[in-house]
């Protein structure tokens, strides 16, 4: 079976990435091996475009390698998601420790549609705490290299939700 539209897909690859314009080595910032192969509803994963594009009509066994640069992939960061926000909105009621609020961290939020987000600590002000609320990946050029692990039709169901259910423990 070919990758297309609804079609539920399931990659192992190793993604690294390069700051845009320098001319550093890659490093690997993610890997998905067979233990945790990464799975999405193609056509509707809120992946980068030309990702999908690069994958469509592979098959399983299938391997591929392609970079996006950055502006195929998550594209520049935007001054205006760098924002100030008053530390009494990470209680330890909403589930915030003081060691999360540490530069350099990652904070696990949710926006008002509760879609999951993270944004950097970047500076402790204090009152406040200043957030970069651009995705991990602006500003690089991703270096996908990996192989189709599997393909199958997508149910009624992961159409309407847009994501694959059961993704622990699934039949091979």
């Amino acid at each position: 079976m070919k990758i297309t539209e609804k079609t539920i897909v399931g990659l192992t690859y190793e993604l690294k990435v390069t700051k845009e314009g320098e001319e550093s080595a890659p490093f690997s910032v993610e890997v998905r091996d067979q233990e945790d192969p990464f799975y999405f509803v193609f056509g509707l994963s809120g992946l980068p475009e030309k990702f999908e594009t690069l994958l469509e009509n592979k098959q399983q066994g299938d391997t591929f390698q392609f970079t996006l640069k950055s502006e195929e992939a998550y594209g520049q960061a935007d001054d205006e998601m760098i924002m100030s926000i008053p530390k009494e909105q990470f209680t330890t009621q909403n589930g915030f420790t003081p060691e999360m609020l540490e530069e350099g961290n990652f904070l696990p939020l949710a926006d008002e549609d509760g879609n999951t987000m993270q944004a950097k600590v970047v500076k402790d002000l204090g009152e406040e705490v200043l957030l970069d609320f651009n995705h991990p990946l602006v500003g690089f050029d991703l270096h996908f290299d990996g192989e189709v692990q599997e393909v199958r039709e997508a149910s009624e169901e992961e159409i309407a939700h847009g994501h694959v259910h059961g993704e622990h423990g699934h039949q091979h």
